[in-house]
């Protein structure tokens, strides 16, 4: 399975040499389920993107520090290609950034939540039970880091996983566009490292509660595997870009 990575950002350097950019830390996350999967990058938020949405497989949708709704051209980009995703059915999954980034294309609203800042492990409650979530489990807790939430939901989404403080956190449209709130690519290590990064911008109480619920156990493995297994039900026949038209 060859899999489509739309890289919307880049990890700090420090912190990137430590636990690796986003591409590494994707590979590392599917190689555990399917060591075969082939990754394929564009640097979105360097104006590269894809011409043809059959390229790959699957296509991964990264996590960013910028907002969705924010007036810049790789996003405006990146909002229109993922219109034209859906619109050709095409499988796509979205992480934290990439979750806001299709609810915001497909007639969504994301915007800064009032709860503030989510850090550390969130924790949430399965409220569906689809053919991809398997093993199926009733919670899934992941690391999180993100101020941005969805809002309000477009027509046709269907709400999978919800917290109190994020309601939206695990979404699905139709059968091939699936997107988490969550970062499962994410360490507990690289979540302290990102929150001493933000400084003064993150509340010392929300720190240290976040900090405290690292001592909890996440289910990065359970969203790998529910991710591969979105992916391989979507799988189609597809025309693979060659390596000249391939970004990364």
């Amino acid at each position: 399975m060859k899999v489509g990575l739309l890289q919307c950002d880049d990890l700090a350097p420090h912190v990137a040499r430590v636990h690796g950019n986003y591409p590494a830390l994707y590979s590392g996350l599917l190689h555990a389920v399917d060591p075969t999967i082939e990754f394929v990058t564009w640097r979105v938020h360097d104006g590269e993107l894809p011409t043809d949405p059959g390229a790959v497989d699957a296509w991964l949708i990264s996590g960013s520090k910028a907002g969705v709704y924010e007036d810049q051209a790789w996003i405006r980009s990146l909002l229109t290609l993922i219109r034209r995703l859906y619109a050709q059915n095409r499988t796509v999954v979205g992480i934290c950034f990439g979750h806001q980034a299709m609810a915001q294309a497909l007639g969504g609203r994301v915007g800064k939540s009032d709860r503030g800042w989510g850090v550390g492990v969130s924790f949430n409650t399965v409220v569906g039970h689809t053919s991809w979530m398997t093993p199926w489990q009733a919670g899934l807790d992941l690391i999180v880091s993100h101020q941005d939430q969805v809002l309000a939901l477009p027509e046709g989404a269907e709400v999978l996983a919800e917290s109190p403080f994020c309601p939206y956190y695990l979404l699905q449209y139709g059968p091939r566009f699936m997107s988490v709130q969550g970062h499962p690519e994410f360490s507990r290590a690289c979540s302290a490292d990102l929150m001493a990064d933000k400084g003064d911008r993150l509340p010392d109480r929300r720190r240290r509660e976040a900090l405290a619920s690292h001592h909890a156990p996440v289910d990065d493995h359970v969203m790998a595997r529910w991710i591969v297994n979105f992916m391989r039900e979507g799988l189609v026949p597809s025309r693979h870009a060659s390596d000249a038209e391939s970004g990364g």
